[in-house]
Parts: C-alpha cells; sequence; structure tokens
C-alpha cells in the first residue's frame, strides 16, 4: 500500500502527502487496511500526513528496487518489440544529473558539483538509464554522487546497469560510453554493442596515427589503454574485444558534414543500417523529457538519502505504467507507441481511475476501457510536415531578486580576518 502511494504521489499532478492520504481515504487503497485479528473496532483513519510520512521513512530500499524490477520484468514480458533492422530488443543508454533538496545528509551523500567559483547550492546526483527503443520502458536505474571523493562515472554506472538488461539484447551508447570498458563488460554480459567514439578514441584505436577516413569498415581488435586499466582494476591487462571501426560522413541538422566513427561488435549489419540504428538513440532523450517533466523527477524533494532513492526508484516505476498503457493502447488501435503524447496518456489514466475504480461489473469495466481507448486514439503527438518556423531559443528568466554571491562574501571575509 505504501508502494502504490509513492507511485500515486508521482502521477498526480500535485503529488503531495496530503493528496496520496486523501486518496486512501476516498480510493479503492483504502480496502488493503485491515486492523488486525483480535484488535478493537478500528477508527476512521486520520487525515494527517505524519503516519504515512513514517511508514514511507520504514519502506526498505530493497523493497522498492525489487517492485520496480517485478514491474519492468512483468511488463516487457508482455510486449517485447524489435526493430525491422534487428532480430532482438534494442536498448537506449544514456546518463542525466537529477538535483536535490539542501539538507546536511543530502549534501554529504551527494556533495553539490563544483567549479572554479566554488560550489553550488543543490546536491547533485548522477543517474543512469537504459530504455527500451521501441516501447520506452526503462530498467531500473543506478545512481551515485555526481561529485565528491565517491562520484561514479557514466560509464561505471553502464557497468552495474548490465546486468539488469534483458539477455541477449543490444545497447546503444553515445560518445560518453564509447570507452573500453563498456565494451568489455557487454562482451561479459553477452550483450552486442553499438558505441559511437569520438575522433580521438577513433583514432586511438583504429592504431595507423590518423583518423580513420570515411566509408572505413574494418575489423579490429581492441586492447584497454594504462588509463583503461587504472580505472578498472577488474578488467585483466590482456582483456579484448573483437568488432569493427565504422566511419561514415553524414549531413548534419545544418547541412554540415560531420564523420560519425562507431565500434559494432556482434552485429552483422551494413554500414547503413548501423546509421539508422543510431538515429533512434534521440528517443532517450524524449525519455528523460518525460522522466523529469511529467513524473517530476527533475529535482526530488526529500530530507534523506534514503528517501531521495526511494523515490527515484519507484519514479521509474510510475513511468513505466504509463509506458505499458501507451504500448498496450497503441496495439489496440493499430498506431506507433512513439507516436503518442506521454502527458496525454497520463492525463487520461488519471482521469479514468476513478471510474474503473467504482465499476462493479466486466461489462462496465469494458464499457470503460473503450472509452479510453477512445480518448488514447486522440492523444497522439502532432506530425509537423514543416519544421517550426521559429527558432528554438531560450530566453533569459528574470531574477526580481539579487543573486547570492556566497564565495564573494566568504572571500572578502577570509581578507578582512588576513588584515585584522
Amino acid at each position: 500500500m505504501v508502494i502504490w502511494l509513492i507511485i500515486f504521489q508521482r502521477l498526480h499532478a500535485k503529488g503531495t502527502l496530503a493528496v496520496a492520504v486523501r486518496e486512501l481515504l476516498t480510493g479503492p487503497v483504502g480496502a488493503w487496511v485491515h486492523a488486525p485479528e483480535g484488535a478493537p473496532q478500528e477508527e476512521p483513519l486520520s487525515a494527517n500526513t505524519s503516519a504515512y510520512s513514517q511508514a514511507r521513512s520504514k519502506l526498505p530500499l530493497e523493497a522498492a528496487q525489487q517492485v520496480s524490477q517485478e514491474i519492468f520484468q512483468s511488463l516487457y514480458q508482455k510486449q517485447p518489440t524489435v526493430l525491422p533492422e534487428l532480430d532482438r530488443p534494442l536498448f537506449l543508454l544514456d546518463g542525466s544529473t537529477i538535483l536535490t533538496a539542501h539538507t546536511p545528509a543530502l549534501v554529504q551523500a551527494y556533495p553539490p558539483p563544483r567549479n572554479q567559483h566554488g560550489a553550488a547550492h543543490w546536491p547533485a546526483m548522477r543517474v543512469m538509464v537504459a530504455h527500451d527503443v521501441d516501447s520506452g520502458l526503462a530498467t531500473p536505474p543506478c545512481w551515485g554522487p555526481l561529485d565528491g571523493l565517491q562520484a561514479v562515472s557514466e560509464p561505471g554506472l553502464t557497468k552495474e546497469i548490465m546486468g539488469r538488461l534483458p539477455a541477449g539484447c543490444v545497447i546503444l551508447g553515445d560518445r560518453n560510453l564509447g570507452v573500453f570498458s563498456v565494451a568489455y563488460h557487454a562482451k561479459q554480459h553477452q550483450h552486442p554493442c553499438l558505441l559511437r567514439l569520438t575522433q580521438a578514441r577513433a583514432q586511438k584505436v583504429y592504431g595507423e596515427g590518423m583518423p580513420p577516413a570515411s566509408k572505413t569498415d574494418q575489423a579490429i581488435r581492441w586492447s584497454p589503454s594504462r588509463e583503461d586499466l587504472r580505472n578498472n582494476p577488474e578488467i585483466p591487462r590482456a582483456a579484448s574485444v573483437d568488432g569493427r571501426l565504422l566511419a561514415i560522413k553524414v549531413r548534419d541538422a545544418r547541412g554540415k558534414w560531420q564523420k560519425l566513427c562507431f565500434f559494432v561488435a556482434c552485429l552483422d549489419l551494413a554500414p547503413a543500417q548501423i546509421l539508422k540504428l543510431y538515429g533512434y538513440r534521440w528517443r532517450i532523450e524524449t525519455d528523460l523529457r518525460s522522466l523529469k517533466r511529467e513524473v517530476r523527477l527533475h529535482m526530488i524533494h526529500a530530507k534523506s538519502p534514503a528517501m531521495v532513492d526511494k523515490k527515484l526508484v519507484l519514479g521509474v516505476a510510475a513511468y513505466n505504467l504509463i509506458r505499458a498503457t501507451m504500448s498496450q493502447a497503441a496495439a489496440a488501435l493499430h498506431l506507433d507507441a512513439r507516436q503518442s503524447s506521454f502527458s496525454l496518456t497520463q492525463d487520461t489514466i488519471n482521469a479514468f481511475m476513478p471510474a474503473f475504480a467504482n465499476a462493479g461489473s466486466h461489462p462496465e469495466r469494458q464499457d470503460l476501457m473503450d472509452q479510453m481507448l477512445r480518448v488514447l486514439a486522440q492523444s497522439t503527438l502532432p506530425r509537423r510536415r514543416k519544421r517550426r518556423s521559429a527558432p528554438r531559443t531560450i530566453w533569459p528568466r528574470p531574477c526580481p531578486f539579487p543573486k547570492r554571491k556566497v564565495a564573494a562574501k566568504r572571500k572578502a571575509a577570509k581578507a578582512t580576518k588576513g588584515v585584522a
């Protein structure tokens, strides 16, 4: 019940503790609350949030992770999909950052990032996600501090998340993941991989003192460098990964030519098919936007690291429930699941949820399902034939209050003490 209420908070537009408690009082989840056997007649539930807050704090993180994993596996098994270019699933890997509230415990667990001007105010965590290219379902994430002595990198989190992927699926990563450790651990988990390489790394892997020319499609054996071995002690010195190095010249959105370099392992596809697969990588950017904006994971408001971790794990579970609804509705309506609007689907579920809870018979629920499918058929993204006429620009936000200059004040205080 506590896990469902946390997920309900992620799906609700307001998502406060009070909203979850009132759902417990009036919604179907209230039927799960029973007094122990032999206890006196139970009193009406209170509308205060203290008991629910304490129950969330006592919930083990392992239980939240197990529920999130079970939700992903059950939903993914019901709708396994593959691309026309592949005979197996493809998962997109990418990292992102999430801010947390500023409390002493969170500052210690997730130190704020620093630069030459000092430390930021908000603690930040690095999160690695893996999403199915077709349905958008996400595995439970991996995370760690963004800064500090215990800071983690995207390749380091990728090694951990590979064990949560379906067996034999293909992984696709951008330049931040185009390193030897990712290719090596993909081989250990028997995952074919498609990794984009930077120009400098492609030149080093090519091993001929110059960058690979366009239209290069050459079989190579990738060996670790001294830096790879130093940063990944678990990799043997004699380790290697066999694959192909490809260099393909394409036009970018501005019409300029650029050369893309890829490392491909265990994928016998033509360069044109490899390039088409890489074009699907942008989908994970829209998935991250849905996670941060619609499920409100851009900043997690909690006071303890344990509560932040539980909200992150169950927030991804809430996202998967919406994605599964989109996929099942698209299959019933013979539409593309990626053409459905995540926001409109979430609004539709929130609107029909009370009606489904109050339905007393199967024909009534079936009638509601037909109505819901009709609404979901009209909840698709617009198909724009032309690019937007107005350029996409970022407008500065107005700042009614003066910005805090903590670093300058500290420097001035130190100078004053030095003079004294």
